[in-house]
């Protein structure tokens, strides 16, 4: 028989540290529960009994109407009530976790005597969620052992999984708490899980700057960048290591080669989605993602790395230039979107706008400016500001009666993509900073279509240098500060505290 589940009773904390160690010491606890009882049962022991183990939580209670006194968007409770949410996997998120305990005490704790309560929960961890990565246990057991598992362990629940919180149409029954975070600890767990599949790399390495893109051209030169910075021995950058699918790392000249490199290995072929990570010591580096083509991509990726609470995400793609006046390499700045892309409808109602964020705007341009330097004039003669349409449907060239064109030139759109307004408008949603810098490589309603020849010269004159201009952006964006970044433009009217 396996020992009982462990159960620690809920205890309340005035300290951050001491709160976020109860919620490391259940939660690794319950996981021990269950990779023990998993073991068994794959060696075919008989385990007798239902095997369930739950999450930690954190509560927060207030019986006051005084706002707190913050100049951050977020780290406070709307109002009088109580509020919770489940935690996974706290050695992931532990800066994560200490900063949010930090601020509910900061802004709480102090005139309203309001502590963090810690406990375990009644929500099951899922069997699958339990296995460490580079464990494969389920693997060796018969189809009919794996069959059994439904009878003895919790399996996933897509009905704890939803985003009704970061949609604004959760509604706790009466009774029940309030959220006290965008995601639940199983829909967290189950993004950690996807992240690994779809880019080929852990979700350890994510750091909390992301640049998408729709080209391989663009990984292959932040792959170049990425191993030069790792052989440059000076103190001119921060970044410490660089990982590639497959969980290859190459550490930095004079970095200490850890024991988890070794675990790493070339993968037979690349991921759907393959990711790259210039990896700095305090998480704040940069990921880099090639999502491919089309707005499908665009929000499972983005679905995905919001649960790691990035602190921004960037568009560096291409684009159909729709203007006359507009160049072959020319540079777009998005302030506007038009969603054709279909895939957010549900979520994110067509109604919604999506407004351009200051913060990422100026930086973007500025780093244009520094990266190519222009200015004035010549600035604005190669990058332009305006509306991105994106679509889902890549031959929309092709449709009778010019319908596109004509509800393209009614927006005023100066550029056509597949993948800008998912990345834009999944970035409103889950309140993660967004911004889109897209490169003019056709202009097909004038006659001007991606040929070999035209495209590898424009490939080689400016995908470098509009690389440049994504991390030297992030750079601005990361120096500008958390707190001004995450602004309240991304807040609703009952916001959850955690960041």
């Amino acid at each position: 028989m396996l020992p009982n589940r462990p159960h620690i009773a809920p205890m309340q904390f005035d300290d951050p540290i001491a709160a976020y160690e109860q919620v490391l010491a259940i939660y690794d606890a319950n996981i021990a529960h269950l990779r023990d009882a998993m073991k068994r049962f794959v060696a075919g022991e008989d385990l007798g009994e239902h095997v369930r183990a739950c999450y930690p939580f954190v509560r927060v209670h207030t019986d006051t109407v005084a706002r707190a006194d913050s100049r951050l968007a977020f780290g406070f409770v709307a109002g009088p009530g109580t509020y919770e949410t489940t935690l996974t996997r706290p050695d992931l998120f532990a800066r994560y976790y200490q900063e949010q305990f930090r601020l509910l005490l900061k802004n709480h704790g102090h005139h309203q005597q309001v502590r963090l309560e810690v406990g375990t929960s009644a929500q099951p961890i899922p069997i699958h969620f339990s296995f460490a990565e580079h464990e494969h246990i389920e693997g060796s057991m018969t189809a009919e052992r794996r069959l059994l598992m439904r009878d003895v362990f919790d399996l996933p629940n897509l009905a704890a999984m939803d985003d009704g919180i970061a949609n604004g149409t959760h509604e706790p029954p009466p009774g029940e708490a309030h959220p006290l975070s965008l995601f639940t600890a199983p829909r967290v767990d189950y993004s950690l899980q996807r992240l690994r599949h779809y880019t080929g790399t852990s979700c350890e390495h994510f750091q909390k700057f992301v640049l998408f893109t729709n080209y391989q051209f663009y990984i292959d030169e932040f792959v170049k960048l990425g191993h030069e910075l790792m052989a440059a021995a000076g103190p001119e950058h921060d970044y410490i290591a660089f990982v590639e699918p497959g969980n290859i790392v190459t550490r930095r000249v004079g970095e200490a080669v850890q024991a988890v490199d070794a675990l790493g290995a070339a993968l037979p072929r690349l991921p759907q989605m393959p990711g790259y990570h210039l990896i700095r010591a305090d998480g704040a580096g940069i990921s880099m993602v090639n999502i491919g083509v089309g707005p499908a991509n665009a929000k499972t990726i983005t679905d995905h790395i919001a649960v790691l609470r990035p602190h921004a995400w960037l568009m560096l793609g291409h684009c159909a230039g729709l203007r006359n006046t507009q160049e072959l390499g020319d540079y777009v700045l998005a302030h506007g979107y038009v969603r054709e892309d279909h895939v957010l409808d549900e979520d994110l109602p067509l109604w919604v706008p999506i407004p351009p964020l200051a913060e990422v705007q100026v930086a973007i341009e500025a780093a244009v400016a520094e990266v190519t330097q222009l200015t004035g004039h010549d600035l604005k003669r190669i990058m332009r500001t305006g509306t991105v349409a994106s679509t889902d449907n890549r031959n929309w060239e092709l449709l009778p009666q010019r319908t596109p064109e004509r509800r393209f030139s009614q927006s005023r759109a100066i550029a056509l993509d597949m993948e800008s307004a998912t990345i834009a408008a999944n970035g409103f949603r889950f309140r993660v900073p967004y911004g889109t810098l897209l490169c003019v490589s056709d202009k097909p309603m004038h006659g001007e279509i991606k040929l070999p020849g035209m495209a590898n010269k424009f490939y080689r004159d400016r995908v470098d240098q509009h690389l440049r201009i994504g991390i030297r952006a992030v750079e601005m964006l990361r120096d500008l500060g958390v707190d001004r970044l995450h602004s309240r433009k991304l807040r609703s009217f009952t916001e959850v505290a955690f960041q």
